[in-house]
Order: C-alpha cells, then sequence, then structure tokens
C-alpha cells in the first residue's frame, strides 16, 4: 500500500493546514469546505496571484482567493480577455495579437487586422463569438516554455510577431504560455503570458464589449498601427447592469461634453492640442474656487509669490530637470540664450528661500503660487481639462525644520481634509516608499518615511502603504479622490525633497550658529485647476452649488407688465452680491423654465401679478422643483446664507 506524504500550508490567519503532496490550491480550498471551493477563483501564494489549480508546496502561504474578494477580477478579466482574442482569431482569420491587459473596471487586446477596421457592429458578432467558446467550457492551461528558441520559431511561422517579439524579449525570465482547451482536450488557442486565470471559461458570467479604438505597438507612433477593443466583465449580470448603467451615467457627466453644452471651455487648432481657453462660466467658477484657496491658506500662515512661466535652462540644469525630465520639457532660444518654459514652480521658491539668510526662529516657511505651468504630453493621451500641456498647479513649499516636519505634515493633511470636504469628496491616502533608484542615504529615507506615517497616524487617518513607490527623491502622500460616481481620480500629493535643498545648497542659522539643511516639503491639493475643474464638473453633473454657480438666480417674468418687478428684484439681489439676471424674452414661462434648467441655473425666481402686488417671488429650484411663493426679503437672506456657508447638494 503506497505512503501518502502531506505538506503543511499556512493559512491567511497564520493556522496551518495538512494537506496531501502534490495537491492545488483547489484541492486544499475543498478541504477546507465545499462552500469555499465553490466560490474560490484564484490564490494569493507568498504574495503572488496564481492559478487556483497551482500546485502546492510545503511551508507554502496561502491565501484563497474567492469572487467577494476585489482581486478576484483580476482572474476574470484576464480570462475574458484571452475568450476576446480566440473570438476576434477565429472570425477575422488574419488577426494577430499583441497584448491584452487587465484595466480599471475591465480589460482591453490590442489586434493588427489586415484589411478590416472594426466597428461598432463587429463587437456584436464578436460578443456572440465569445459566448459559444465560453459555453464550451474551455480550460486554461498554463505551460512553462522550454524550449523558447523551438516556441519563437512556431509563433515566426504563425506570422504572430508581436508574440514572437515579446517571447524574444523575456525568454530568459522563464516565459509561460496558456492554452485554451476544448472539451476533448484539444488545444485550440494560445498566448504568451505570465497569467493568473480563472480554471474554465464557464465561469466567466456577465461581459460586455464596450468600444473600438486606434494604438500603437509599444504605444510608439513609429511603430506598426493596432485596433484596440476595450471591455468588461463581471461575476454575475446584477454587477455588469450596474457598471453599464454608471458608464451612461458618467457619460452623461462627462466634462468635455457639459463643456460643450454649458460653454465653459474649448481648446483651438490654432493655440495647439492641450491649452485651454476658460469661458466666462468656467473662468468665474475657476475664480471661486482660486479664492476660496487662498484665503483657507492665508489664514493658515502661508504667503503667496508669483514666479515667471521661463527661466534659463541654468535653471534647470542645477535643479535637475534638463538630466531627469527633459522629454516633457518646452525649450527655446531668446537672445542667443537657452530658456525653458517651466514645468515645476519648485526652483524657483528655493530660490525665493536662499535670497537671504534664514534663522531658526523663521521656520516654517509657507511659499504657495497658483502657478501655470508646461510640460509636453504626448497627442495621444490628452483628454478634455483633465490631461493637458499647459495647467495651472495650487502648488506650495514649506521649508522647516526637522523636529517642525510632522506637525507640518499634519497641517497640510487638515488643509486637504478641509478642502475636499468643501466640495463633497470622499479621499483615501496612501502612502510611498523609497523606490529602488533613489537618492539620499537610509538615515534620511527612514526619518522621513517615519515622519510622514507618524503624522497620517496622528492626525487619525486611513492609509494604506505602496511599497517602493516614491519618488527618487523622497518618499510621498497620495491622495485618491472619489466622486459622485464612486470613481477615483488622483488628488492630492504632499512630498518630501532630498534633492534640490541639497542642489541648490539650503541652509539657515541654528540655534547654536551652525547651518543646517532645512526639510523642504512639496504639496498641491487641487493639483492642477484644470483636472480639478475637470474633477467637480463631472462630480456635479455641471450643476454646481449656488456658491460656484455663475448665474445663481433666474428672474422669470411671466409676461412684459411684470418686466418693471424683475428688474426690481434683479437690482435687490445684485445689491447683495448675489449673481442675478433675467429672462425677458417673447417665450413661454414653460419655455424659460426648461432653458433654465438646461443652463443649470440654481434658483428661478416667477413673477407675475400677485409676486408683484406682493414684493414676493415664486422660487423654483433646479434640484428640488417648486418651493413656493415667499417674500423677496426672505429668498435674499437664504440665498445670502447657502452662498455665505457654501453648501453643497449632490
Amino acid at each position: 500500500m503506497p505512503i501518502t506524504t502531506t505538506i503543511s500550508i499556512i493559512l491567511k490567519d497564520n493556522s496551518k493546514k495538512e494537506i496531501p503532496s502534490g495537491s492545488t490550491g483547489l484541492d486544499l480550498a475543498k478541504a477546507i469546505s465545499n462552500s469555499l471551493a465553490k466560490k474560490s477563483v484564484g490564490l494569493l501564494l507568498n504574495n503572488e496571484l496564481r492559478d487556483l489549480v497551482t500546485v502546492l508546496k510545503d511551508n507554502d502561504k496561502i491565501e484563497i482567493i474567492t469572487q467577494e474578494d476585489p482581486r478576484s477580477y483580476e482572474f476574470l478579466r484576464h480570462s475574458t480577455a484571452h475568450i476576446l482574442a480566440e473570438a476576434v482569431q477565429n472570425i477575422f482569420k488574419g488577426a494577430k495579437i499583441a497584448i491584452g491587459p487587465v484595466i480599471e473596471d475591465g480589460f482591453y487586446y490590442d489586434f493588427e487586422i489586415p484589411d478590416h477596421k472594426l466597428i461598432p457592429e463587429d463587437l456584436l458578432k464578436i460578443e456572440k463569438e465569445m459566448q459559444r467558446l465560453i459555453d464550451e467550457e474551455q480550460k486554461f492551461i498554463k505551460i512553462n516554455i522550454q524550449d523558447t528558441d523551438k516556441q519563437l520559431q512556431e509563433f515566426q511561422l504563425q506570422g504572430e510577431k508581436f508574440k514572437a517579439e515579446l517571447l524574444n524579449q523575456y525568454k530568459n525570465d522563464n516565459p509561460t504560455l496558456y492554452v485554451l482547451e476544448d472539451k476533448s482536450g484539444k488545444p485550440v488557442w494560445n498566448d504568451l503570458c505570465r497569467g493568473p486565470h480563472i480554471i474554465n471559461s464557464k465561469q466567466i458570467k456577465a461581459f460586455k464589449l464596450l468600444s473600438v479604438s486606434g494604438a500603437y505597438w509599444r504605444a510608439d507612433e513609429t511603430k506598426e498601427s493596432l485596433q484596440r477593443i476595450y471591455g468588461t466583465s463581471w461575476w454575475s449580470q446584477e454587477e455588469l447592469d450596474k457598471y453599464l448603467k454608471n458608464l451612461e451615467e458618467a457619460d452623461k457627466r462627462d466634462h468635455r461634453k457639459l463643456g460643450r453644452q454649458l460653454d465653459l471651455y474649448s481648446t483651438h487648432e490654432e493655440t495647439g492640442p492641450g491649452l485651454i481657453l476658460w469661458h466666462p462660466k468656467l473662468a468665474f467658477i475657476r475664480g471661486q474656487v482660486e479664492d476660496y484657496w487662498k484665503d483657507l491658506h492665508g489664514k493658515n500662515g502661508y504667503e503667496f509669490v508669483y514666479t515667471p512661466h521661463i527661466a534659463r535652462t541654468d535653471l534647470w540644469n542645477i535643479s535637475g530637470h534638463n538630466d531627469f525630465y527633459k522629454e516633457n520639457m518646452f525649450y527655446m532660444t531668446v537672445d542667443k540664450q537657452d530658456y525653458v518654459l517651466k514645468p515645476m514652480n519648485c526652483p524657483f521658491h528655493v530660490l525665493i528661500f536662499n535670497s537671504r539668510r534664514h534663522s531658526y526662529r523663521e521656520l516654517p516657511v509657507r511659499f504657495a503660487e497658483l502657478g501655470t505651468v508646461y510640460r509636453y504630453e504626448r497627442s495621444g493621451v490628452m483628454h478634455g481639462l483633465a490631461r493637458v500641456r499647459g495647467f495651472t498647479q495650487d502648488d506650495a513649499h514649506i521649508f522647516c525644520r526637522r523636529d517642525q516636519y510632522v506637525e507640518e505634515i499634519k497641517g497640510v493633511i487638515k488643509l486637504v481634509d478641509i478642502i475636499y470636504k468643501q466640495f463633497g469628496l470622499e479621499y483615501t491616502a496612501e502612502l510611498s516608499t523609497k523606490p529602488k533608484d533613489a537618492i539620499g542615504g537610509k538615515e534620511i529615507w527612514d526619518f522621513a518615511e517615519a515622519g510622514l506615517e507618524q503624522a497620517i497616524k496622528e492626525y487619525g487617518l486611513e492609509y494604506k502603504i505602496n511599497p517602493q513607490d516614491g519618488a527618487f527623491y523622497g518618499p510621498k502622500i497620495d491622495f485618491k479622490l472619489k466622486d459622485a460616481l464612486g470613481r477615483i481620480w488622483q488628488g492630492a500629493t504632499i512630498q518630501l525633497d532630498f534633492n534640490l535643498p541639497d542642489r541648490f545648497k539650503l541652509q539657515y542659522i541654528e540655534k547654536d550658529g551652525s547651518q543646517q539643511q532645512p526639510v523642504m516639503i512639496h504639496r498641491a491639493i487641487y493639483g492642477a485647476l484644470e483636472r480639478f475643474a475637470a474633477i467637480i464638473i463631472e462630480h456635479f453633473a455641471g450643476d454646481f452649488p449656488l456658491w460656484l454657480s455663475y448665474k445663481q438666480v433666474i428672474v422669470l417674468p411671466i409676461t412684459d407688465r411684470h418686466l418693471e418687478y424683475a428688474k426690481k428684484v434683479e437690482t435687490v439681489l445684485k445689491e447683495k452680491n448675489i449673481r442675478a439676471g433675467i429672462d425677458d424674452r417673447a417665450e413661454s414661462l414653460n419655455a424659460k423654465i426648461r432653458d433654465a434648467e438646461i443652463n443649470k441655473i440654481p434658483y428661478m425666481a416667477i413673477v407675475g401679478d400677485k409676486e408683484s402686488n406682493e414684493n414676493n417671488v415664486s422660487v423654483r429650484m433646479r434640484k428640488k422643483g417648486d418651493l413656493g411663493k415667499i417674500s423677496l426679503d426672505t429668498f435674499v437672506e437664504q440665498l445670502s446664507k447657502e452662498i455665505e456657508q457654501k453648501l453643497i447638494s449632490l
């Protein structure tokens, strides 16, 4: 009788489970419970995502990933992408596959399809073929490529030039191939891939192909032109339906679409891509956002500075930008001197600090600037207001002593908290630590990371660690914003910098007369006003709270004989700094109300005979409908209070 050997597996709670040697992750799940096995999707094996059918070894640390775990979507969407690629190659016989990664909420795959340009109708055909493959219950089989030269030759014979190029690049990194097998065990499709994947295509329950776009191999405009198919995949039809509904709402809120509808901003061929023209409505909102920022920062000990848009290239040599940021910078020649359009404000603030001597008593010094910078972005990545070439940062730099560092970080977190709450934006925080390629010794990095973490903890902020994701010159705290649809946007950054103080030889005089280098903190809360404008346009769906609205009240006279009283109402409102106007067009009241709602004006003051005689207004609020008749004085008082308190209502 054969002797069965066992191995010991360390579970998530650090308990141990004995199972027969040769067992897979699925066997482990079954050994724990049948219900767990049914929900299991994959493994976190020694901190790496792996297939559920991976054979386990003694003392492996295992966490079984189920469908309830957000990480399970990595397995599902990656596998759905492979089914997509198989379907495309079944339909378009000459199609060659490039790459097909998982992205947030979905996946995409790039194809070279000779003599055919994909159209939306093609997606329906591809979906039908995908469902047929899913119903075949195809298995995902991982194969370690033993003979890379043989496999490379096979790819080349098949004309799979992109797969061949990738294999040639990674042939010394233990490459693997994922094969899809039909019910009979016959291999029907494969791709070079690291995984992880689900076990069987039947696990794919709800998917949708969303769109087609152009792409380039390796994102290089000089290389092959490809066609990209985007899709999404979920564990249930209910989840998919909810996601598609959110997509519809997101489309309605798209700041580019609302920008046109509400006449907020524009870009023009004559000015060049990524350079924004702010129209009066959005310019007014920007002014409100800036004024709020200035008032808050002035009250919190910041001093405002202004710096030029260009500087000689010498400055960027000292700062190091010419060494590590050159491809993102715009250069020009003036009077035979090389100049740069500034990509960042920091070197200028450093020069201001360094323009005179500072005592330890003066620190911290906090400089703030709404400074416009210019960075070269590739034409393919620019996106409305959210990704541009010229933008204004709410930049600030703090120069402080080491013993002040933690309190200064807490002060910045407090401002972040105040500002985001003012706009009804939820947020999370991430602490990014020392990357592999970093300047500065272990001691200074340990000091910086410990200080950032201490500040976060003392402020009571929840956070997660992003190992090795800091800048080369210092660790940072990143804030991720969540809008009304639950979408995540990049928000504030707080960053420590060892690089510039050293390069510019920053010093202050300590109590004992010695010269010490100050700690330098970079921070921006809005980030870029252009991107923040995109965020709040979509967050509020263009329906801004009263304090931000370009036109706060529109007075609607029912007939021409009510126009005189309407002008009185407008005058009273304007005297109280309430932005009001009159719609005196020869249109019906319903038409005027409809147009006011289309233009997203928060309040309508309707005036007729009764209102004129009683010094009242009939109030209609865009979000709540008719509010009834109130006195003009009460109306003004209520609006003034709402504006002063900067109330929001999503």
